[in-house]
């Protein structure tokens, strides 16, 4: 890490930033990391949480100590929202009350937290999109404030041309008719409409993106595409900072002695990927928000053993059932799949897995995955491409950068829109398809070397961005030497 920037007018005159992340993982994470890049950069860091979320997030910054950074907490309102203590995360559920009675608790943050930042005010104020409050509070303090959220620049404009079309607020479910997105720089296809009720969180989303001073990005530029970041900043009036992924800046800082891997670095899954072939591992992940049926973990396993590959299988475990007992757990396996296969031919990775060093393997030549923001992206940044399986959100705008634009990956089939991954699902992905997915990518064809060439080049480009004299390396230090002309412009009081 080059520390030449740390001396002189930057270290006297250091910015203070405040970063506010919703409460679940997949968003604290990121965010945690992009603080870190600033305090790394010598600017004074306060990353705004809850209790039970400051300890996690003190283990995950564990590589950020040499950097000046902190934690304040404010209180979550369990009472109110009738939860148990500790109860604060949207990670740490898979019942949809329960989701929403956090997420409804993270909205009851507001006057906590605009109470801190009106007696301890700072520079800068970058906040996760879920929290709309945050740029009337920024206005009204005169302090600017930048979104971020999980999505790129991609998602986000397909998003806004679906609204601006008319064609985001359905009256139905969901429309499964296919269409292709008008007025939007590249051709892409979409396989039906967002239901209503995502409908209404993507337009709410949009507005507290677009009113802010600027979309801070964990990607590189070179994902989303020139065309695309144009057309974005045209169309809102503000600029996309693509500042990652912070994922690979993450890594490098843990390999250079600025962590501890331990834990993972000691992970089974890790040690077994040692034994493979290269490139022979088809890894397969979710996400911590997405479950399945068991008929439809059924349907997978099938497909994972017809196609033959080796395979590292990650499944969520069913938060509440912790009365069944095993067989009644296991009743999505079919008979005798674990005698078969487990050891030699694949592993199952009962809930969490190091995600970000499974990719980093040399072994792993797939991954199957929900399209999340975060997953995608880290898929990128380690070259391997993917079967897209996308489920609910912003997850397929997401595949068709993947399939359609970059063309590193195959659609499994999956074309129900969700609003949240918990729940039954009414469609079912077939064994026929899942296989036949995993067969075009992981068979030697010239379809599959063609997508892992290009996964391979983009993720060399992932890594030369957070490098020194990179597109992210650089955007974060030109918006560093912005935020500072903004405050020195700023008139005393």
């Amino acid at each position: 890490m080059n520390t030449s920037a740390m001396v002189g007018v930057e270290v006297e005159r250091p910015l203070k930033i405040h970063f506010i992340p919703y409460l679940a993982s997949s968003h604290m994470i990121p965010l945690s990391d992009i603080a870190a890049m600033f305090a790394s950069h010598g600017q004074h860091v306060t990353i705004i949480t809850t209790p039970s979320n400051a300890k996690f997030l003190t283990k995950s910054l564990s590589y950020a100590a040499p950097f000046f950074l902190r934690l304040h907490t404010v209180d979550f309102p369990f009472q109110q929202m009738d939860l148990p203590e500790g109860i604060e995360s949207i990670s740490s559920t898979t019942d949809l009350v329960t989701t929403w009675k956090i997420n409804n608790g993270a909205m009851l943050l507001h006057r906590p937290i605009e109470d801190f930042i009106k007696n301890d005010p700072p520079d800068c104020i970058i906040s996760d999109s879920a929290y709309p409050w945050v740029n009337d509070l920024a206005q009204k303090l005169q302090i600017p404030n930048f979104t971020y959220n999980v999505l790129s620049v991609f998602p986000v404009l397909l998003m806004e041309s679906l609204r601006t079309n008319n064609l985001l607020f359905t009256d139905s479910d969901s429309d499964s008719s296919s269409y292709i997105v008008p007025n939007f720089p590249l051709p892409i296809t979409m396989c039906s409409k967002p239901p209503k009720v995502l409908s209404k969180f993507i337009g709410l989303m949009l507005d507290t993106v677009f009113k802010s001073n600027g979309f801070i990005v964990n990607n590189f530029i070179e994902l989303d595409g020139e065309e695309c970041i144009q057309h974005y900043e045209k169309t809102v009036g503000h600029k996309a900072w693509h500042l990652g992924p912070s994922s690979i800046w993450r890594t490098t800082l843990e390999k250079s002695g600025g962590g501890n891997e331990g834990a993972e670095s000691e992970h089974e899954c890790l040690r077994w990927l040692n034994s493979q072939q290269v490139n022979s591992v088809l890894y397969i992940c979710f996400g911590s928000l997405n479950y399945f049926s068991d008929k439809q973990l059924y349907e997978i396993a099938y497909a994972i053993e017809a196609s033959g590959h080796p395979f590292i299988w990650v499944v969520l475990e069913k938060k509440g059932k912790e009365d069944e007992n095993e067989e009644e757990k296991e009743k999505w396996l079919p008979k005798g799949f674990e005698e078969r296969n487990i050891g030699k031919k694949g592993l199952i990775v009962r809930g969490w897995a190091p995600q970000v060093q499974i990719l980093s393997h040399p072994a792993v030549g797939g991954f199957m995955t929900h399209c999340g923001g975060n997953s995608f992206v880290e898929a990128v940044g380690a070259g391997v491409p993917m079967i897209t399986w996308p489920g609910h959100g912003d997850q397929l705008f997401n595949e068709k950068l993947i399939t359609q634009v970059r063309g590193i990956g195959v659609e499994v089939g999956a074309t129900e829109w969700r609003a949240h991954g918990i729940g039954e699902r009414k469609k079912l992905v077939s064994r026929d398809d899942i296989e036949k997915a995993m067969r075009r990518l992981m068979d030697s064809s010239d379809e599959a070397e063609g997508m892992r060439l290009r996964a391979r080049e983009l993720g060399e480009k992932a890594k030369r961005a957070i490098q020194e004299g990179g597109s992210s390396h650089h955007n974060l230090l030109t918006l560093i030497d912005e935020l500072k002309k903004l405050r020195d412009c700023k008139p005393l009081d």
